[in-house]
């Protein structure tokens, strides 16, 4: 019995020693790597109760059955306290985000995939050199990959290293400031963006091309289907707390937002007219360098939540049907509503421009301008400025 009992104990050992390397390892992945903050506790508590096995194992403090009970019962005890809040993080990667289904690489020019709006003649503007870099938002790059493949060359645009970029409207905006591209397609500059470029002697050059509807959804199980600009501002202020205050349930709201400077969130901040927005749900996470950092969290489909984006990027884009657009002031955000300007909460597309001197630019806007540029903005989704 001493020598099985001798045995057993070994082995335990050197299980307790594989564990902690484990843990070590493990830890170190999801801090620094995945910045996994929410897993940190539970990491600290395995290689802690690994440890404590080791050393108890090595001094036989486990030599009744009443202390290993002891021992295994508070050991599984810290386990389960600190794994709440990794169990917490799982199940809410586990509810759907909104963008999850975009694949932009299917909008690329000239690809394989087909997705790119094509006209049905040939653009009166053919560029062959002197090709004006281009940047924009996601929810663009489907208007702006159709026109370069109405008038571009045809060849690869790899969308994260060519003159046809696609980076998202901050780093847009980010690389229209250095000179990395010509123009950019996007939302109008939120204030810091224009601060940024008076700063660097820029002036900012907007033109529109198009339009669209500002939208905001909520899960398609919420009884709400219609909101006022008025109760809009509410929530995003704080005013407004509970679904039932809007006539759903007794749920309370969990309004997201986006990070600062997206063209989303710049609509936002103009619908409140100056109102102060109240703090979104964040999260923190661990930098690459173990620092900790506070994000805006990304748009989750829980059941009590809303969001908003553009409408073509929602149903054109996502088309996500677990989620379900809100009439605002009683009107739906359809194409035929942005037309005739019925539908309340609607923005101008921009092509913006700082300074370039690459000449075809101006070619390139006059083009989209024209008829035959705003029969493919229309074809595209969105509504042509030109009505």
């Amino acid at each position: 019995m001493k020598v099985e009992s001798k045995i057993g104990g070994v082995i335990l050992s050197i299980f307790a020693l594989i564990g902690m390397v484990f843990f070590v390892f493990v830890g170190l992945f999801f801090v620094l790597i995945m910045g996994g903050i929410d897993y940190i506790a539970l990491l600290i508590t395995g290689g802690v109760v690994l440890y404590v096995l080791f050393v108890f194992n090595i001094f036989h403090f486990f030599q009744t059955k009443k202390r290993k009970i002891i021992f295994g019962s508070l050991a599984g005890a810290a386990i389960l306290i600190s794994a709440i809040a990794p169990i917490k993080d799982i199940y809410t990667h586990l509810i759907p985000t909104v963008d999850a289904e975009v694949d932009i690489a299917k909008y690329e020019p000239f690809s394989q995939f087909g997705k790119v709006t094509t006209l049905n003649e040939k653009a009166t503007l053919q560029l062959t050199d002197d090709l004006p870099r281009l940047d924009g938002a996601t929810a663009l790059y489907p208007l702006y990959a159709a026109i370069v493949e109405a008038t571009y060359p045809e060849k690869s645009y790899p969308s994260y290293n060519s003159e046809v970029l696609v980076s998202t409207t901050p780093y847009a905006y980010e690389n229209l400031f250095s000179g990395k591209v010509d123009m950019i397609f996007a939302a109008a500059p939120s204030e810091s963006q224009k601060k940024i470029a008076e700063q660097k002697g820029l002036e900012l050059t907007m033109t529109p091309i198009g339009r669209e509807a500002f939208v905001f959804f909520v899960n398609q199980k919420n009884p709400v289907d219609n909101l006022t600009v008025d109760q809009i501002t509410d929530i995003y202020t704080g005013k407004v707390s509970s679904w039932e205050q809007l006539g759903g349930k007794n749920d309370p709201i969990r309004a997201f937002q986006r990070p600062e400077d997206s063209g989303s969130q710049s609509a936002l901040q103009s619908l409140m007219k100056g109102m102060p927005l109240m703090d979104p749900p964040s999260k923190d996470i661990v930098t690459g360098m173990g620092g900790i950092i506070n994000e805006v969290s990304q748009y989750r489909n829980y059941k009590n939540a809303i969001g908003f984006t553009f409408r073509f990027y929602s149903t054109e884009m996502v088309g996500n049907d677990q989620i379900k657009l809100l009439e605002i002031n009683g009107v739906a955000p359809t194409k035929e509503n942005i037309r005739a300007d019925t539908y309340p909460i609607t923005s101008e597309l921009y092509i913006v421009t700082a300074g370039t001197d690459n000449p075809n630019v101006e070619p390139l806007i006059e083009w989209i301008l024209s008829d035959q540029g705003q029969a493919l903005v229309e074809k595209v989704g969105y509504v042509p400025i030109s009505e």
